[in-house]
């Protein structure tokens, strides 16, 4: 996936790009890297590796992987959360529990396994912010800022 942007601040080896926003932002795994700033844009913080100065037009590139890796996540385990915990819940935890109907058990453990991944993700997505190996890379400068400052 690859957006265009504009440098905003470099702030070590990464800087700020402000892209504008897509349809596809909506539904994108990858919030912690992205934050919307208003109106149509968003700030993206990427690996500086095409050495870009504020005002320069960039290509932000998302690697695959880690897109794939997030939508996974994001989406996958809290549909797996929920399947599990009415398998269990009907399963096993209604026997438990006999006075009980067993779909109210069902419904009752999925959402609450559901709600549970939403708590895990929060603090597995924490280990992954900020590593470079998943941030989103400036792969090359469209076009320099034509900025210069008088003497």
């Amino acid at each position: 996936m690859e957006e265009t942007g504009v440098v905003k601040e470099i702030i070590g080896s990464n800087a700020i790009v402000i892209v504008q926003r897509q349809d596809g932002c909506k539904s994108c795994p990858g919030g912690s890297v992205c934050k919307n700033i208003g109106g149509e844009e968003s700030a993206v913080e990427a690996v500086n590796e095409a050495n870009a100065l504020p005002g320069d037009t960039v290509r932000i590139v998302f690697k695959q992987f880690s897109y794939v890796k997030g939508t996974v996540l994001v989406y996958g385990m809290p549909a797996l959360m929920l399947i599990l915990g009415a398998i269990i819940g009907k399963g096993y935890i209604s026997k438990m529990l006999p006075g009980m109907e067993p779909d109210l058990v069902s419904v009752i453990s999925g959402f609450g396994l559901f709600i549970f991944s939403f708590i895990m993700m929060k603090f597995i997505l924490k280990r992954y912010e900020g590593k470079k190996e998943y941030m989103p890379v400036i792969s090359e400068i469209v076009s320099k800022s034509h900025s210069v400052k008088a003497l």
